[in-house]
């Protein structure tokens, strides 16, 4: 499956209280997150993100609070994916429960910018800056991951093998 898009660059440590913030936590609605999603650290992003962008960092993205309501915003805004030179541990274990692909891709996030556009296989673990005509290689995420991705995600997946498909 290839995933396209822009990129929206951020920098190292991204919390999830900057990812969505504490204040919009009284709710689960997706909408009204995604609504919400990086608004202390970026204004402009829940309004113009487009369906299949990237948001793409650099070390630790995602620590602080365990909350699956940060990788449920980033899903919900549209984005595709994230990419970054690391994940917090609770984190990456959220986002694929969500259903949302992340990849962690050090060489590619250094030379990426603002508003380039990405071309992700998550098969094959390549990801191509078609912006720069660059392409860079990371681990191919394992088949069992894809599979929570491709049925959006844990709970969904569990649902699916339920009913014998």
């Amino acid at each position: 499956m290839e995933l396209r898009g822009k990129a929206w660059k951020y920098g190292d440590d991204v919390d999830t209280d900057v990812i969505i913030p504490a204040r919009y936590l009284n709710t689960s609605d997706p909408a009204e997150l995604a609504s919400h999603c990086m608004e202390d650290i970026d204004t402009t992003f829940a309004t113009k993100v487009a369906p299949g962008d990237f948001l793409v960092a650099g070390k630790n993205f995602g620590c602080g609070s365990s909350r699956e309501h940060a990788p449920i915003a980033i899903k919900a805004s549209g984005a595709s994916a994230v990419i970054a030179r690391s994940f917090a541990r609770i984190f990456y274990r959220n986002a694929f429960n969500m259903g949302l692909p992340i990849f962690e891709a050090p060489d590619a996030v250094d030379e990426i910018e603002a508003g380039d556009r990405l071309a992700v296989d998550m098969e094959r673990g390549s990801l191509r800056n078609e912006t720069k005509g660059k392409e860079y290689r990371f681990t191919p995420i394992p088949p069992f991951m894809r599979e929570l991705v491709a049925a959006g995600g844990l709970l969904n997946y569990i649902a699916m093998r339920k009913k014998g498909a």
